[in-house]
């Protein structure tokens, strides 16, 4: 039996409706901070996607409860949380397990969680999330597969100056220190809209966070922390795939279900190359092309930067931009393998190991981590299928099938629903020609 695909018929312009999910990047982390409550926690407006269904699966083998009340409302019981390993193979298939070492240490005073593994866009190093643990007063092995970590008693705060501002090690700092004795300081942390969502949910659940200056996070740990009720907030990464969508397509796509203020510079950008967008609402954003696209640079960043997870879509829409645009990724050394397959579509790529623009930390690496993009150039769909490697490059192909004249066939599909669900029945409501195969 072959693998699920997706057909793509593009050229035409992509017009319609859509409405974003629950973040990803928020949902995952809200369930695991729903294991540090004593009782038990509700989410609302979660996305239903692979990613989630990973973590279920950790929640249920450590003795959770988990049960959906409705499509998109999960609760979750982690009182009968009994055992302090996670097992599951499955579970290397994102970099969640790595922030359950906090809740197991919390509870049990001992955890195991196996080596992490997700998309293959670089190197997803843990010593910021170890050597937090080890500040904390946690003592950390490195085993063949897994991390062991043991810990004498309750945790105790700490202060702890990040090397890098990474939202994954600001998530294990949270986690660690809301239920350590003392008061935590974390300094150069991640403060995306998805940290700050993941805050508000602490605070809600009894934990006393202070937000300061220049990313600083002050924490004075609680004997224990309630369960709670918690909104997912929507979806910024999938709202500007569909805005890329519209715009590389010269169509026009209405979103639903997402906060204007959480999309940050890509506004900015994007009305830089000459795109369009009207609040229609508190919530709903129109998208389409204002103006014949011109080229322009983009450096990637942390938050308020621009997201290294809107990159790959929105070098889409820039081989449809006239003149020479750069691109240069300072987050993840190994993201540009995807413009291969652009080229071969129809784009005018180069990739480079120079930084095309500041000086950033991957400099004289030797890590392909910038591009040229000329354009505009016209897709064509090629023979053969196209497979995504990544959640965002399999999205960044599936604008590139849309635009290309002829049918496209995208595998990897396990990889794209991972992050945006079942894209065909999601994208009913647009006129783009995508079924399922």
């Amino acid at each position: 039996m072959t693998d699920p695909a997706y057909k793509i018929t593009g050229g035409p312009p992509v017009r319609g409706e859509i409405t974003c999910l629950g973040a990803k990047n928020f949902a995952s982390k809200a369930m695991v901070a729903a294991c540090l409550g004593n009782s038990p926690t509700t989410l609302l407006n979660m996305p239903p996607i692979g990613e989630v269904d990973i973590v279920i699966e950790i929640l249920e083998s450590l003795g959770a409860t988990t049960r959906w009340e409705d499509e998109t409302t999960l609760f979750i019981d982690p009182t009968g949380i009994q055992n302090h390993k996670i097992t599951l193979p499955d579970s290397r298939r994102n970099r969640i397990p790595i922030l359950f070492l906090p809740v197991l240490l919390h509870r049990f005073q001992k955890a195991e969680v196996p080596h992490v593994e997700g998309d293959k866009i670089g190197a997803r190093k843990v010593d910021f999330h170890t050597t937090a643990a080890e500040l904390f007063g946690a003592h950390i092995t490195e085993e063949k597969t897994c991390y062991k970590a043991t810990s004498n008693g309750r945790l105790q705060a700490t202060h702890y100056d990040l090397p890098y501002p990474s939202v994954g090690a600001t998530e294990t700092c949270l986690y660690l220190s809301v239920l350590a004795q003392g008061t935590s300081v974390i300094t150069n942390a991640a403060v995306e809209p998805e940290i700050i969502e993941l805050i508000t949910m602490l605070r809600a659940m009894g934990a006393i966070i202070f937000l300061g200056p220049n990313r600083e996070i002050r924490i004075k740990g609680v004997e224990a922390l309630n369960g709670t009720r918690m909104y997912v907030l929507g979806d910024r990464i999938e709202a500007a795939s569909w805005a890329c969508l519209a715009c590389a397509s010269d169509g026009d796509i209405t979103v639903h279900g997402i906060r204007p203020n959480t999309l940050g510079n890509f506004l900015s950008n994007y009305r830089q190359i000459g795109g369009g967008y009207d609040f229609l609402s508190p919530d709903t954003i129109r998208f389409y092309r204002e103006k014949p696209l011109t080229a322009c640079n983009i450096e990637t960043d942390v938050y308020p930067g621009f997201s290294t997870d809107w990159m790959q879509p929105f070098a889409v829409v820039l081989t449809q931009a006239e003149g020479m645009s750069a691109v240069h990724e300072t987050v993840y050394e190994n993201r540009m393998g995807f413009t291969e397959i652009l080229n071969k579509l129809g784009a005018k790529i180069q990739t480079t190991t120079d930084c095309l623009g500041r000086p950033c930390r991957f400099a004289d690496g030797d890590h392909v981590h910038s591009a040229h993009i000329s354009g505009p150039t016209p897709f064509k769909a090629i023979n053969g299928p196209l497979k995504a490697p990544d959640i965002r490059a399999g999205l960044a192909y599936l604008i590139a099938a849309a635009i290309a004249e002829g049918e496209t066939i995208l595998t990897g599909i396990d990889q794209l629903e991972r992050g945006y669900g079942d894209v065909p029945q999601r994208l009913a409501g647009l006129t783009l020609e995508i079924e399922k195969v």
